[in-house]
């Protein structure tokens, strides 16, 4: 019996190793490894605690996983793993009924920096979020993708518009920016 299982176990092993690589397995980790960060950030600025945003990254990737293996639609990925990410962000924010948390990117400051260099980072840091949160939503949504290193095309399939939405929103966005800067 005992040669029996050492048998076994070795075909076990043997095969594991001779298993042809899963291309599917390898295209997720290289997704999620390139946009992991971008999408926690990006549902940060959504109101979802980073927590929660793991857990929706999570969910995202599985969904991606699931998608390639059924052998769904590849074009514009990286579009189409933001809108999962918000869409799953905003019926969690639903769900639970928790309140969008206004962001604060002040915990994220540099440690290095001088009190100075924090207290003016601060403060242009208090003038451009006033000017974001008075931005239409649509607005800030294309702002913050575009932020994120998103194309017009993927911030479009994200969001679920039009590239004339997107290219709008964002000419406004950057209007208004500009304008704060200069004051």
């Amino acid at each position: 019996m005992s040669d029996f299982s050492w048998t076994q176990l070795a075909r076990i092993v043997s095969a594991r190793d001779q298993e042809p690589p899963n291309p599917t397995h390898d295209e997720v980790v290289r997704f999620f490894t390139e946009l992991r960060t971008p999408l926690l950030r990006y549902l940060y600025t959504l109101g979802l605690p980073l927590s929660e945003g793991e857990d929706v990254i999570q969910e995202t990737f599985l969904a991606l996983y699931r998608h390639l293996l059924e052998e769904k639609p590849r074009d514009n990925l990286h579009g189409w793993i933001f809108r999962v990410a918000r869409n799953l962000a905003l019926k969690r924010l639903q769900r639970t009924a928790t309140t969008a948390v206004d962001p604060d990117y002040t915990t994220l400051a540099d440690p290095s920096a001088t009190p100075e260099q924090q207290a003016l980072r601060n403060q242009q840091q208090r003038a451009i979020q006033s000017v974001i949160a008075a931005l239409p939503e649509l607005d800030r949504q294309c702002l913050y993708l575009r932020a994120e290193g998103l194309r017009y095309r993927d911030i479009a399939q994200a969001l679920n518009i039009s590239l004339g939405s997107v290219a709008q929103a964002l000419s406004r966005a950057l209007d208004k920016l500009a304008r704060a800067a200069q004051r």
